[in-house]
C-alpha cells in the first residue's frame, strides 16, 4: 500500500467524485480508477458505493479513511520534523488545548520564543481531555493542555499557575443575574448546557447528588458555541470565567458558582517523547517559566 495511493483515496473520499478528485490532484480519472481498483484488490474489499449523488464510502472505506488520515498525518509530521533537524530557526509544534483564558500564559511564552526562532509554526487543536490526549497518544501532537488531573504513569506534566473558576453565563435580564453567585438550588428549573467532561469530572464534586436535579438539555465542547445558544435565550451555560464577553455593555453576564468550583490546568507530554529539536527547545522554555514537572 503506497502513501500516494492513500492520498488519492482520501481526496476521492472528500470529493465524492472521481473526476473532481482527479482535477484537484492533477491526475487523470482513468489513473485514479485503476489505483482504487488495485487498492480494493489489495485489501480484498469494496471501498466505494456508486449512487446518484456520487461515490460513497462503504463501512470498510470509512475505516480506511480514518486510518489513512492518521497515517498521512504522522508521515507529514515526521517529514516536517526531519526537515527541521538542520533548521535551528524553526519547525512545527502541535499543541492540543482545552479552552481557558490561562492559555494566555503559554501564548506569551511562545510569542517570546518566536523572536529567537522566527520560523516556528505552531498548530493548535481545541478539544476536551479525551480528544487531545488521544491525538497525543497517537503521536499527532507534541503537547496537550488539559483541565483534568493527568495520568502521571503515561505523561509528564507541569501545572500552570492559578486556576479556572466555574460559573454560569446567562443573559443580563435573567433573574439569576441579580445574584452575586449561583448555587445548585438556584439552577433548578433552568435549561443548562455544559461540556461532557465537566459533567463527569467537575460538577459531581461541586453539588453531589443535586446534579440529578439540574435540567441539562445538551452538551458543548467549545464554549463559544454555547454562548450563541445563550444569546438566543435558549439556556444557561456552565463554563469557565473569562471565556465569554460578559463585560459592561454585553448582553451576557457571568456569575460564579457557590460554593466555589475551580479547575487546575496542566501542560502534558508523553513519558518518552520523540521531540523535534524545536519542540525540545520549547519544552525547555515552558519548564523555565512554570517550573520542572
Amino acid at each position: 500500500m503506497e502513501l500516494r495511493t492513500l492520498r488519492y483515496f482520501l481526496e476521492i473520499a472528500r470529493e465524492g467524485n472521481m473526476t473532481r478528485a482527479g482535477e484537484r490532484l492533477h491526475v487523470s480519472q482513468p489513473t485514479l480508477s485503476k489505483q482504487m481498483k488495485e487498492l480494493e484488490a489489495e485489501l480484498g474489499t469494496k471501498l466505494f458505493r456508486r449512487g446518484s449523488a456520487g461515490l460513497r464510502l462503504t463501512d470498510e472505506g470509512l475505516l480506511l479513511r480514518r486510518r489513512a488520515e492518521d497515517i498521512l498525518a504522522m508521515v507529514d509530521k515526521t517529514q516536517d520534523e526531519f526537515r527541521a533537524l538542520d533548521d535551528v530557526m524553526g519547525g512545527d509544534v502541535s499543541i492540543g488545548c482545552a479552552e481557558s483564558y490561562r492559555l494566555r500564559a503559554l501564548a506569551e511564552i511562545i510569542h517570546r520564543f518566536r523572536h529567537r526562532y522566527p520560523l516556528l509554526r505552531v498548530h493548535l487543536l481545541s478539544g476536551d481531555t479525551a480528544q487531545v490526549t488521544e491525538r497525543l497518544d497517537r503521536g499527532l501532537l507534541d503537547f496537550a493542555v488539559i483541565v483534568e488531573t493527568p495520568n502521571l504513569r503515561k505523561y509528564n506534566a507541569i501545572e500552570l499557575p492559578e486556576a479556572d473558576v466555574w460559573g454560569v453565563v446567562m443573559r443580563r435580564e435573567c433573574p439569576l443575574a441579580r445574584k452575586a453567585s449561583v448555587t445548585a438550588d438556584d439552577l433548578t428549573g433552568y435549561d443548562l448546557l455544559s461540556s461532557p467532561q465537566s459533567l463527569a469530572a467537575d460538577f459531581p464534586r461541586w453539588c453531589g447528588e443535586k446534579l440529578d436535579r439540574l435540567h441539562l438539555v445538551g452538551t458543548v465542547n467549545l464554549f463559544y458555541n454555547g454562548t450563541v445558544f445563550v444569546r438566543a435565550g435558549d439556556c444557561l451555560l456552565l463554563t469557565f470565567d473569562r471565556l465569554a464577553d460578559t463585560g459592561e455593555g454585553s448582553e451576557l453576564v457571568f456569575r460564579p458558582l457557590s460554593p466555589r468550583l475551580s479547575s487546575k490546568m496542566y501542560v502534558i507530554w508523553k513519558k518518552y517523547p520523540a521531540f523535534s529539536p524545536i519542540a525540545q527547545r520549547l519544552l525547555g522554555e515552558i519548564q523555565a517559566a512554570f517550573g520542572k514537572e
